[in-house]
């Protein structure tokens, strides 16, 4: 019987043919912890284990710190200074404040590939599917006994496949496509489920798109959303990764638990308003209700990449930013920043009137640039809108283009058809 990518997955990981309900001990390729949630890691690793008792393989561990990054409060210092020490004493590598965000570097270095499994404390870890790997966010008592045994239990999950009919309008991008998804099947119409994404308009997507697409499977409360590597992503991989990288695919046979058409047609520019990801309207409808704006923000594991930021200025060239609005820009990465310095960018968005942020998650994290205050309208690319969850204020979830658009005009707008 043909195995869906997770199930070909976990079965190559442990040597033997699972299926989907079975529970096993799955071995991690990677375990990281991060700034937020690492310092318990730490101590739960102490208090189960001891003092002296040594990590399942050094090499295999990181430390990430992205949340909050440079630490702004002294409990976040502190933390990061208590991983810092615990990874000298044992070892392990740190990405410490000047890296990016954990996930992204993974990918970037070349530790996340096609049939990999990853484990962090990061909700959103599942953008690893974005490659074919298996990223999995679990808690600090988790990632602990992964420190020390090297794997956790894990629940095959029922895979959907996903076929997606349509195509993006000039001026959309994979945060529209992925919007229109999560608008169809609300905050938790994937739950406990892996989710396959498949169609032209999948295929057409870039690595940059790809994460969009898997980061956002969080809020459909998938387990991990896979968008299977083509060509180009893999010859991108292999470079990172300094030999041939083989992607990873479902069988021709294999057993869903759904099989889901959508038709979306034309899918063009799309926002979520506040307080859900899943409240997605068309922006034009928004635009048409003229909503001003106080801020906007681009950045996170969702739209953090060299591709979003190339695709947001197209909206303010030979433009500025409008009076009274700003715009928050965080790299996901400091290769990315790197790209951004060296190709202009970011010499350009200054003299639009933009502020831009050194690496790191931003406004997604409490303290952050990207946070808002009571009565404060942002527009923001970011995966969550949650009350509360980037501030006091309303935030409106929409791509990197409906953002620039947007502090262009000082109002939600629809983006220009740019190239």
């Amino acid at each position: 019987m043909g195995q869906t990518i997770v199930e070909k997955l976990v079965s190559a990981k442990l040597g033997r043919s699972v299926s989907a309900g079975e529970v096993v001990w799955l071995p991690q390729d990677v375990v990281t912890a991060r700034d937020f949630g690492g310092a318990n890691v730490v101590r739960n690793f102490a208090d189960a284990y001891g003092e002296d008792a040594e990590v399942f393989d050094a090499d295999r561990i990181r430390f990430t710190f992205d949340c909050n990054a440079p630490a702004n409060t002294a409990g976040y210092a502190t933390n990061q200074q208590v991983c810092r020490e615990f990874a000298r004493k044992h070892g392990i590598k740190v990405h410490d404040v000047d890296a990016g965000i954990g996930s992204h570097l993974l990918i970037e270095q070349g530790l996340a590939l096609p049939g990999a499994t990853a484990i962090g404390t990061d909700s959103h870890y599942n953008i690893l599917g974005s490659v074919g790997a298996l990223g999995l966010g679990m808690g600090d008592v988790d990632i602990a006994y992964a420190f020390r045994k090297g794997q956790v239990w894990f629940e095959v999950p029922p895979t959907v496949r996903l076929n997606i009919e349509g195509k993006l309008a000039p001026n959309a991008y994979a945060k529209d496509l992925i919007l229109a998804v999560v608008h169809h099947f609300g905050s938790g119409g994937l739950l406990g489920r892996a989710v396959e994404f498949y169609g032209d308009v999948v295929d057409g997507l870039d690595l940059a798109g790809r994460i969009t697409l898997a980061s956002m499977a969080t809020e459909m409360s998938a387990v991990i959303g896979f968008a299977p590597p083509d060509e180009a992503v893999l010859a991108w991989l292999s470079k990172r990764a300094g030999a041939p990288v083989e992607g990873i695919a479902a069988d021709a046979d294999a057993q869903y638990a759904e099989e889901v058409t959508l038709e979306l047609g034309e899918i063009v520019p799309m926002i979520a308003e506040p307080y859900s990801p899943a409240k997605v309207r068309p922006v034009s409808e928004v635009a048409a209700e003229n909503l001003a704006i106080d801020t906007g923000f681009i950045g996170s594991c969702t739209n953090g990449r060299f591709e979003d930021y190339s695709a947001a200025f197209a909206q303010l060239e030979g433009a500025s930013i409008a009076d009274g609005v700003t715009l928050k820009l965080v790299p996901a990465t400091r290769e990315v920043y790197g790209q951004m310095l060296t190709q202009g960018l970011i010499e350009r968005f200054f003299n639009a009137g933009a502020l831009v942020h050194n690496q790191g998650c931003g406004g997604c994290a409490a303290g952050q640039v990207g946070m808002t205050g009571e009565g404060e309208v942002q527009v923001s690319t970011s995966n969550r809108n949650f009350r509360g969850k980037q501030g006091a204020g309303r935030t409106y979830l929409a791509s990197p283009a409906t953002v620039a658009a947007s502090v262009r005009a000082g109002r939600i707008a629809v983006p220009e058809v740019r190239q």
